[in-house]
């Protein structure tokens, strides 16, 4: 099981990372006259990071395809950090500001928050990553508990989510721990039914959008240990109308596993595709904790930046589902779930390797 996010508004207006690269000649011969001053040399100024690589890069070349949300919290934070003249701290941290993360509509009505940030990927010709996250019974009334609040409220929610996204391009991760719960006895018997009906309307509906692609979420190695278990939820599910599935979203399981427990459902599902959330994995999980490391587990880094240059022709994508910095809960000093935690995200971000 792994804490679900609930980000802000994704197209709320705010100052993103490039309100700070917007700065003319004006504002530089000023900032060289303020250098030569007295007291104002770059002495408590700390040092830059090094710039992040582009998004994208990791396992190929070229840039990636998807939309970055210029008012995502890590954007917002890298403005208020370079105010208060933090600039080292946000310069690490656009190595996830300058990134593109999965956006998460929330439970009210989805239609305005999607409308704007595909308005920006259209504008862009970038693709859209979305997650839905609202299906009845969600997460078993954890982490925190929600969902619509029967099926056919749940209907209503995932038709206004497919017709804000309309003929943009966009990547739809549907409901993370969904199937894994009903795999996993979380679900009461009794659900279970309605459950893989609603998911497999829910790839009907969203699959009349003809630019959009859907992935239906299928845990990852360390939550259901044989990936067999999985082939007929997803079949119910509506996999051979989708156009694939999606692994280790919220996870810390390092890619290699990932790919190979993927594969085995691949294989015994026609040979389906599948994206990898690779925000959290790049040290994998802490020792000794595997499936339980879900709840601000410290010292982890950032994975591979979102491609679709993955190397391996079942793997479309590698993304960045979880928005990195949001906390899985109030574990380890951490906020409520799904509230951004600038310190933890600072710590993934320096943390990593690109």
């Amino acid at each position: 099981m792994s804490g679900r996010r609930r980000p802000a508004d994704p197209a709320a207006p705010a100052r993103g990372p490039a309100a700070s690269r917007r700065r003319g000649p004006a504002a530089l011969g000023l900032a060289l006259l303020l250098m030569a001053l007295p007291g104002c040399a770059d002495e408590d100024r700390p040092e830059a990071a090094p710039a992040p690589a582009p998004a994208g890069s990791g396992k190929g070349s070229g840039a990636s395809p998807f939309w970055v949300d210029p008012g995502s919290e890590a954007a917002r934070q890298v403005a208020a950090w370079e105010a208060q003249g933090r600039y080292g701290d946000a310069q690490v941290l656009r190595r996830i500001a300058d990134r593109p993360l999965a956006l998460w509509p929330s439970g009210g009505d989805p239609g305005p928050g999607i409308r704007r940030a595909a308005a920006g990927a259209r504008a862009a010709r970038q693709t859209l990553v979305l997650t839905a996250h609202h299906i009845p019974y969600r997460d078993c009334g954890q982490h925190p508990p929600g969902g619509a609040r029967d099926a056919r409220a749940y209907r209503g929610w995932i038709g206004a989510f497919a017709d804000g996204i309309g003929d943009t391009r966009a990547l739809v991760i549907l409901e993370p721990g969904a199937l894994p719960h009903a795999v996993d006895g979380c679900i009461a018997p009794e659900h279970r039914a309605e459950r893989y009906r609603l998911l497999a309307e829910a790839v009907d509906r969203l699959k009349k959008n003809r630019n959009t692609k859907v992935y239906l979420d299928a845990g990852h190695p360390a939550w259901i240990p044989d990936p067999r278990d999985l082939v007929e939820p997803l079949r119910r599910a509506g996999l051979a109308r989708a156009d694939g599935f999606a692994l280790n979203v919220s996870g810390f399981q390092p890619d290699a596993a990932v790919r190979k427990y993927g594969a085995r459902i691949s294989e015994a599902a026609g040979g389906k595709h599948f994206v990898l959330d690779t925000g959290r994995n790049g040290d994998g999980p802490p020792p000794g904790e595997g499936k339980q490391a879900v709840c601000n587990p410290p010292g982890r880094s950032l994975g591979v930046a979102p491609t679709t240059d993955t190397g391996d022709p079942l793997v479309d994508a590698y993304l960045w589902v979880n928005r990195p910095g949001t906390s899985d809960g109030p574990c380890r000093g951490g906020p409520a779930a799904g509230r951004w935690w600038p310190e933890y995200a600072l710590g993934l971000a320096r943390r990593a390797r690109e």
